[in-house]
């Protein structure tokens, strides 16, 4: 613990929450850490005293609470602009309560140093000081970072419980304006139930990771399911936006030990953290987890360093062309960007990378299809048809690179669900004006997928 002069720095910054939260005014910028990071008590506070405040913008990422901020009303006194929607912002941005503001996750803190979105306040939830008066941004550093580097105040919830992670995850007391102190347990995200199809994908997916392999994967059932493939493969690497509990079996059987990685080897490298105290224990103190910002972790030119690079993404519908929607439902904002073409760019650059979209073949019970004619109305195009390589169902892999738009649209028929298959053929022959089953013989007989 500090001690001396670092000792008393602290103690003159420590304050109760009503004085923290009365340090923030009226028209301010105010940007607070997300995910499993996110500052409750400071944002509850915050809310409590909403009646005090005129026109303050919020920004952030991934809610894992209720969202305080986005109840009806709020809006009146605070504005809340989301960078990624999630479970419990979704309902303000369709409402038109809140704002979506679509950007690259490793250009964030871009947003922040070059003002395009001025940061007043930074509200951030660390670990305690060590020794030398530095705290760690423990679960998540990403964009809170920056954006604590680029304000006029900060404002920090130290919480006892937070994980100290190492890496360039750390802000000195000194940089610190005033504290709170926390000891509420650190959110945690429970893992997903894992069924018969996310389990079909995930073997799927695995049989496209080889030794030696650095891998990106996000959050779901999806990336759980191919962790739990994957134990007898060797020395396979992390190079992920973010980890999960499935990451630490994976460490403890001996399948990733980080050697081959060409870059950072030896170390997962990760940019923030969503599980359980499992998860926290592990990387508490860990010298083989380093986190850095999203500006590092999840810059393309970084990523494509990382030999054998895989990553494994979703999305909510993919078209016969290939084209990607993974963050809107027509005009209906359900979720974000991400770090999605972050790493997809990045693997597809990196000597013998591969990006992969991981999809059940249905959504809604089995009512509509994934794989479809067109995008639905209105929905954002997320990853262009330039970008993709494997797109994998629990019906089989279609690789699409290099491939004509009547080859992808073929492959991606063959992977969507049967009772939804002559409506895609149906489309496939008026699109092209040839006959489905034809097709290998129009082609002079090569269909190998070459």
């Amino acid at each position: 613990m500090i001690a001396g002069e670092l000792q008393n720095l602290y103690k003159n910054e420590l304050v109760s929450y009503e004085e923290a939260i009365s340090k923030i005014k009226s028209g301010d910028n105010v940007v607070f850490g997300h995910g499993c990071g996110e500052p409750l008590m400071l944002l509850h506070f915050l809310i409590k005293n909403k009646e005090k405040y005129k026109n303050i913008e919020l920004y952030h990422m991934i809610p894992m609470s209720r969202s305080e901020y986005t109840v009806k009303g709020v809006e009146k006194y605070i504005h809340y602009n989301s960078l990624f929607v999630g479970r419990y912002t979704r309902e303000a941005v369709n409402s038109g309560r809140s704002d979506y503001i679509p950007c690259f996750f490793h250009e964030i803190p871009r947003l922040f140093k070059e003002k395009y979105i001025p940061v007043d306040v930074a509200l951030i939830q660390v670990g305690e000081p060590d020794d030398h008066g530095f705290c760690s941004f423990g679960v998540s550093n990403d964009y809170i970072k920056a954006a604590a580097e680029c304000a006029k105040v900060v404002i920090a919830e130290v919480n006892k419980n937070m994980p100290r992670v190492l890496g360039d995850c750390f802000i000195h007391i000194s940089d610190i304006d005033y504290i709170v102190e926390d000891t509420q347990p650190i959110v945690e995200m429970k893992p997903p139930q894992i069924g018969e199809v996310e389990r079909k994908i995930g073997k799927y997916c695995a049989s496209l990771i080889e030794d030696g392999s650095t891998l990106q994967l996000g959050i779901g059932a999806i990336p759980d399911a191919v962790l739990s493939f994957l134990k007898d493969k060797k020395d396979l690497g992390v190079h992920s936006e973010m980890i999960s509990d499935g990451i630490v079996e994976l460490v403890e059987s001996g399948a990733i030990t980080n050697k081959k990685k060409t870059l950072h080897p030896g170390k997962i490298v990760v940019t923030f953290l969503m599980g359980t105290k499992k998860l926290y224990n592990f990387v508490n103190n860990n010298a083989m987890v380093e986190s850095y910002p999203v500006s590092y972790v999840n810059d393309p030119m970084v990523i494509m360093k990382n030999y054998k690079m895989v990553c494994i993404n979703s999305c909510v519908e993919v078209d016969l062309m290939g084209q990607i929607s993974a963050e809107s439902l027509g005009l209906r904002q359900i979720s974000g960007v991400g770090g999605q073409i972050d790493f997809m760019r990045g693997a597809s650059m990196a000597e013998d990378g591969k990006s992969i979209i991981a999809i059940p073949s249905t959504a809604r019970k089995g009512t509509i299809s994934r794989i479809v004619p067109f995008l639905s109305r209105g929905s954002a195009v997320t990853t262009s048809r330039n970008d993709v390589q494997y797109v994998i169902t629990e019906y089989g892999i279609a690789q699409l690179r290099g491939k004509s738009l009547r080859k992808r649209a073929r492959e991606l028929i063959k992977i969507a669900h049967p009772k939804f298959r002559d409506e895609l053929i149906n489309e496939f022959e008026n699109r092209f004006n040839c006959n489905y089953y034809d097709e290998k013989i129009l082609l002079g007989g090569r269909d190998d997928g070459k």
